[in-house]
């Protein structure tokens, strides 16, 4: 269901910003830019060892800022910095008992991104992206006892910087920029394999409307 609401959201904004392009002309693709930016991320996490491993999909808030720095008319380079919330919801028994975990991840990100322009409606983007984990929440129940746990990731288990790939595209009608993403990580988290903190990548997608200053 969040996924169709996703897709539908984003067909409804390319929609409307084909038929806003068709009415005007605001050609930047030479021309330096910056820009701040919000929106949705939907993201979920893999097992990095190839073991089972079922969780559920969350949504989260993701903003910040992007710069647009030219090199030609037809391609660009394309830095950004923003504060993501990424995360899961996930199930397994323990003693006979049946639990439930929902984790939220909050995550300092810089993408670097090479922009290929082929017209000043629509940029194509794909490059690393550097995400620092700044705090994790986990809420852990069952039907015995529940708890909350907020950690400043001091052990050394944890990966505090972590790798990863971004791709997508931006739609440009005039200071608008709608933007798409799909993003996934290339190193683990380094967990211990334990029901809080589980040895996982994380894997997202992200639906944001910009504005260019």
């Amino acid at each position: 269901m969040k996924k169709n609401i996703i897709l539908s959201t984003l067909l409804l904004l390319l929609a409307v910003a084909v038929n806003a392009q068709r009415n005007t002309s605001f050609d930047e693709r030479e021309n330096f830019q910056i820009g701040v930016k919000a929106g949705l991320t939907y993201s979920n996490v893999y097992n990095a060892e190839g073991e089972e491993f079922d969780a559920d999909a969350k949504l989260g808030f993701t903003g910040g800022v992007f710069a647009r720095f030219p090199l030609g008319t037809f391609l660009g380079f394309q830095p950004e910095i923003l504060f993501t919330q990424k995360g899961f919801s996930a199930s397994g028994r323990l003693l006979g008992n049946t639990y439930n975990y929902k984790t939220t991840t909050n995550f300092l990100e810089i993408p670097l991104l090479v922009a290929l322009k082929p017209s000043e409606f629509i940029t194509i983007l794909v490059g690393p992206q550097y995400s620092y984990l700044l705090k994790q929440r986990t809420e852990f129940t069952n039907s015995a006892f529940s708890y909350i746990q907020e950690e400043e990731f001091n052990q050394d288990n944890i990966r505090k910087n972590i790798l990863g790939i971004v791709g997508g595209f931006d739609v440009n009608v005039n200071n608008i920029v709608i933007g798409a993403r799909v993003g996934w990580d290339v190193q683990s988290n380094k967990g211990d394999g334990t029901s809080s903190t589980p040895k996982y990548k994380n894997l997202s997608g992200q639906l944001t409307v910009g504005l260019r200053l």
